[in-house]
């Protein structure tokens, strides 16, 4: 069965302070968590206040479903940043087959 991984590297270049990062990234992993039916996890630890790399993870029968599913998930992802004035600095995906 087929397993998407998505890896999101952002940059949130108005971040301050850890709290800044926190905000961002917090909204970014729930409202993603809500709109699709993904694993989302933060991958890197808090060293550095302005970035962050996000870890997505899906599973489906199909592996036309989960292109277009993590395609769906990069533009949400893009739109959520940019409303938190946030960018997506690079996105790479692969399948993982089980």
């Amino acid at each position: 069965m087929p397993v998407a991984q998505l890896t999101l590297e952002i940059r949130i270049e108005h971040s301050r302070s850890l709290k800044d990062r926190r905000q961002v990234v917090r909204s970014l992993k729930d409202q993603l968590r809500q709109g699709f039916n993904a694993s989302v996890a933060e991958m890197d630890e808090d060293t550095t206040w302005q970035s962050a790399t996000i870890g997505i993870a899906a599973i489906s029968r199909s592996r036309d479903y989960l292109h277009g599913m993590i395609e769906e998930i990069e533009r949400a992802a893009r739109r959520i940043l940019n409303e938190h004035g946030a960018e997506l600095v690079d996105s790479f995906w692969e399948y993982l087959e089980s």
